[in-house]
């Protein structure tokens, strides 16, 4: 294990007060031994409930990493991941993490503006790659794929050639047409035809950044969950007059398993220590997310199918609860950058960084 792995592990036992308060609020709302709620919204348009997500903005989680001046708690990305972790085993439907990207890209009174009125505002990307929609006298056209959590936004943050613009969801010109995911949530298709629309001062690398780590702790949390709940099967399924988890061959898959959670968990803290820390340069910054993103995607679908199969034909059911995460990775391991993109970055900015050190 490397030392930024090390620091990382060193942090997961001193998460401190405020981060285990965050953890138990996120179990009230998104309780990871009931997925009740989570059943019921799935298929059902916005595919989360509103209510609930008004609940979310009293609470405060989406200005976690506002200052106390703008209206948030001014708290680090070690907090911010910390409830993200705990969302992710309860497998919270609701796009608190992409609503969070736009608290932190956006500045000044229209952060303050949002905050304060828990405005349901999601971004409309293109991904990893540069905008291509257009921004023309205040207009905006153009097409968006993927856009989460858009059929209950009030507004989304379009990243376009001219700049950040805020654009009403019900503005003439915006179209917005469902697309239904593998996990029963909606993202949608959202294309702006001459829409009107506000143009705003954002930070969107900063923005993207938090929320690729945050997604990689949302990930964390599900495979842990994942495996606690395989772990308890083990534990009741009886064949050949004996637990099934006491067979060897299983008991080494948990452990390996088990393993790699715990990887996952130092390189997300770490590169969380690493955001929060004023040391680091840029691309530092950057490979300490890709790391965290690419190692927690891949737990997250390893521990998710591996558990599928260690319950057996009923695994694959969709009433088995094993099923319902390895869904909800399937969505989110290419939310901000799939594991190959991360791979691809992180080896760019580590060859850069080391031709840099030779002087080549």
């Amino acid at each position: 294990m490397g030392p930024d792995l090390m620091q990382g592990a060193a942090m997961l036992d001193t998460h401190g007060d405020v981060a285990r308060m965050l953890q138990d609020s996120a179990a009230e709302v998104a309780p990871a031994k009931d997925l009740a709620r989570v059943r019921a919204q799935r298929y059902q348009q916005p595919g989360f409930d509103l209510a609930v997500w008004t609940l979310i903005g009293e609470m405060g989680w989406l200005g976690l990493r506002a200052s106390a001046d703008e209206g948030g708690a001014g708290l680090g990305m070690r907090e911010a991941c910390a409830l993200a972790e705990s969302l992710g085993a309860g497998l919270l439907p609701e796009p608190v993490i992409d609503v969070a990207f736009c608290v932190r890209a956006l500045e000044g009174e229209a952060r303050r503006q949002m905050l304060a009125n828990h405005h349901l505002v999601v971004p409309a990307l293109n991904g990893t790659a540069a905008p291509a929609t257009r921004l023309e006298n205040g207009r905006v056209q153009g097409t968006h794929h993927f856009v989460p959590g858009a059929l209950g936004a009030q507004a989304f943050l379009v990243a376009t050639t001219g700049g950040a613009v805020l654009v009403a969801s019900d503005a003439a010109g915006v179209n917005i047409q469902p697309k239904p995911m593998q996990d029963g949530s909606f993202c949608a298709t959202v294309t702006f035809s001459d829409a009107q629309g506000e143009p705003v001062a954002a930070d969107f690398a900063g923005a993207w950044e938090e929320a690729a780590l945050q997604t990689a702790a949302y990930l964390l949390g599900g495979a842990e969950r994942c495996l606690n709940i395989t772990l308890e099967y083990l534990g009741t399924r009886v064949q050949f007059g004996k637990p099934i988890g006491s067979f060897q061959a299983l008991q080494h898959k948990s452990a390996d398993l088990a393993l790699q959670i715990a990887l996952t968990r130092a390189s997300v803290y770490s590169a969380a220590a690493t955001l929060d820390g004023t040391s680091a340069d840029g691309a530092a910054r950057q490979m300490a997310v890709s790391r965290a993103k690419c190692r927690a995607a891949d737990t997250a679908m390893l521990v998710a199918r591996q558990s599928v199969q260690m319950h057996g034909g009923m695994g694959y059911t969709d009433e088995c609860d094993v099923g319902l995460y390895l869904r909800k990775g399937m969505v989110l391991m290419n939310a901000y950058g799939s594991a190959g993109w991360h791979r691809s970055r992180y080896a760019r900015l580590a060859l850069e960084s080391e031709t840099q050190r030779s002087g080549g």
